[in-house]
């Protein structure tokens, strides 16, 4: 069925006369050139003049002889016309698509998606479904065991401390390489065997949900959410890669609109943002009791919105406007899920895999020198006052590092049993918002230069201890998992 674009009767007699007048040659189709003469355009209207010569005043007399018709300039005529047509058309559209029956699956879905009351379980339903149970159950406890507990624990480090022992005759040598620092039997072991898995299993569900049309859904549902800490909903998009990697969403901030927006993100990002690996080590520290989890969880994002409010109230300038183009919803495609998960995995192989093995060999660097026991001793006193014991001040050293470093070490605390649930949700709280990486801390000076990199340390680090503490005391007066 085609759809009828008409003018006014008078406009489009008008039009096809003035199309008969025109001799010239027109880089476009003659009915566009009188519509645009009619509308008075200075530019056409010069063009013909000059291409047509004595044939222009009579083109102009019929012009004329058409505007005395209205008592409103014809642009203003045409341009409701073309109102009225789009209308029209749209009436149609929606009256044959009514006539054809329901709206298929994957309309509804992608229209439930974006809905401020429907869209909220269908987010529960994919972080529940994609984060816990895939990257958390199956990530973070199913395959970390699996290479953690059985090859690392079982058999290389073992067989790596062996051959180290008896090939090497100098301890400081032993101790680079094995034993409870070396650079395989830590830095190798933390880097393939715990944050590994997670971060493939993250990469797999965020190409799943990049691929799917989904995120840019997500960003119309949270848009309302982010303007109140003076964000809108494309920062979605730098919001979710932090889950992936900080330092990698740091730098996709520059795709906000303003100043004071990039400076908000970044802010939150190095705060609040746990990365893929650091998420899922979290997980699957507190799966195992889904209350200390779902506080974790609901302490984080309250300390997200509330920083981020204060924040917006404090920076001056002004609230963002939000557009962003909606892809249809779809069945991703294996082979860009593929793709795109092997780009992520292979990122993280050249760019923070090496980092595990600098950051083993500083730390070897500072056991040798005992610089590392002196630092340990200044942080001691800090875990002890938010409730830890004083063994996880060297998982806090190691998220001086990395974070996910860090975490991985309260893994190796809550193995041993000697972090009860709520100590555990204290310490995951705290890492969590402590002090970003290194390499986050590094793109951070590069995109907002020094002073505002060591200004986010300097607020970061004694706020992190400090609502730690406040969580602890919660949590004991509380009396949960004394």
């Amino acid at each position: 069925m085609a759809f009828s674009t008409k003018l006014d009767e008078p406009i489009e007699e008008a039009i096809s006369q003035i199309s008969e007048k025109l001799a010239g040659s027109y880089d476009i189709p003659r009915r566009a050139v009188a519509t645009m003469l009619l509308e008075g355009d200075p530019g056409i209207t010069e063009e013909v003049r000059r291409i047509e010569g004595e044939r222009f005043p009579a083109i102009h007399r019929r012009i004329d002889k058409t505007a005395a018709r209205y008592d409103r300039p014809l642009s203003y005529v045409i341009t409701v016309n073309r109102q009225e047509s789009c209308f029209k058309i749209a009436d149609e559209a929606l009256l044959r698509k009514a006539k054809v029956g329901r709206k298929p699956l994957r309309e509804t879905l992608a229209t439930l998606t974006t809905h401020p009351v429907a869209g909220v379980p269908i987010l529960v339903l994919v972080v529940y479904f994609g984060l816990y149970q895939f990257v958390g159950v199956f990530g973070a406890q199913i395959l970390v065991d699996l290479l953690e507990v059985e090859l690392f624990e079982g058999y290389i480090n073992p067989w790596v401390n062996n051959v180290v022992e008896r090939f090497l005759p100098w301890v400081w040598a032993q101790d680079l390489l094995a034993h409870e620092y070396g650079v395989i039997t830590l830095g190798v072991r933390y880097a393939v065997a715990l944050i590994l898995p997670i971060v493939a299993t993250f990469s797999l569900l965020f190409s799943v949900i990049e691929d799917s049309g989904y995120l840019p859904r997500l960003a119309m549902l949270l848009d309302r959410v982010f303007k109140r800490i003076g964000l809108n909903g494309r920062a979605v998009i730098p919001m979710t890669l932090g889950f992936g990697c900080d330092t990698m969403a740091t730098v996709v901030t520059r795709t906000l609109e303003t100043k004071r927006e990039r400076l908000i993100a970044n802010f939150l990002l190095a705060l609040a943002i746990p990365c893929s690996a650091q998420l899922g080590v979290i997980i699957g520290l507190l799966s195992p009791v889904p209350g200390a989890l779902a506080v974790w969880g609901i302490f984080l994002m309250g300390v997200f919105l509330l920083v981020g409010f204060l924040t917006a109230q404090i920076l001056p300038g002004r609230r963002p406007n939000f557009y962003m183009e909606l892809p249809p919803l779809r069945v991703p495609k294996l082979s860009n899920v593929l793709q795109k998960s092997y780009t992520r995995v292979h990122w993280y192989f050249k760019e923070v895999f090496p980092l595990f093995v600098l950051a083993s060999i500083f730390i070897w660097l500072g056991n040798l020198t005992g610089l590392f026991g002196l630092v340990l001793e200044a942080i001691r006193p800090l875990v002890n006052a938010i409730g830890l014991p004083d063994e996880t001040a060297r998982a806090f050293l190691f998220g001086f590092f990395r974070r996910d470093y860090g975490a991985a070490g309260l893994f190796d605390l809550q193995r041993s049993g000697l972090l009860s649930p709520r100590q555990l949700v204290v310490a995951a709280a705290t890492l969590t918002l402590f002090v970003p990486c290194v390499a986050q801390f590094a793109i951070t000076i590069r995109e907002r230069g020094w002073k505002t990199a060591v200004a986010m340390g300097s607020i970061i680090f004694p706020f992190a201890f400090l609502v730690g503490f406040l969580l602890n005391q919660l949590l004991t007066a509380l009396r949960l998992w004394a």
